[in-house]
């Protein structure tokens, strides 16, 4: 996609990210688990094959739905109202969902070890991996968007040293 993201309207940038992210994983992560749980059975006893990641996979589907849903239902609607005392709590524990999934984007690269294919890989192995690599980079923008330009809007200003 080649949506620019708006970054100087917050209320618009929400709802970017529900677009552009939050519908985006809700469409890839159930076909990547069904694909990797193919491939594990299919290429089961290779020492290549990314044993485990279906299962991180199904984790990461129920772990992202609740998060995508505390924001789509609490940390958002607020944002659009310009924010609301007490917010830097829920955007503290939306930073912290963020380094958990960002600790399952590292078991990821390591299950696949950095979605390197081998030799024996067949057509849903070279599927998986394609999409993987778009689900992860989708997911870490989505993530990089809340952190460094979402965020920082609604969280008090560190005072400066001088």
């Amino acid at each position: 996609m080649t949506q620019t993201a708006p970054i100087h309207d917050a209320a618009a940038l929400t709802r970017f990210i529900e677009t552009r992210y939050h519908a985006r994983h809700r469409e890839q992560m159930p076909a990547l688990a069904a694909m990797a749980e193919r491939v594990e059975t299919a290429h089961f006893g290779d020492e290549h094959a990314p044993e485990g990641l279906s299962d991180l996979l199904k984790r990461m589907i129920g772990e992202l739905e609740v998060h995508m849903k505390k924001e789509e239902l609490i940390l958002f609607p607020a944002i659009r109202k310009g924010g609301m005392s007490g917010i830097e709590s829920p955007i503290a524990v939306m930073r912290a969902d963020h380094d958990d999934h960002a600790v399952e984007v590292a078991r990821i690269r390591s299950l696949t070890d950095g979605l390197s294919l081998p030799d024996s890989a067949c057509r849903t192995w070279t599927a998986l991996y394609a999409g993987l690599a778009e689900f992860l980079a989708d997911l870490e923008e989505h993530i990089r968007l809340e952190n460094d330009v979402l965020f920082p809007q609604f969280e008090p200003k560190a005072p400066a040293h001088g």
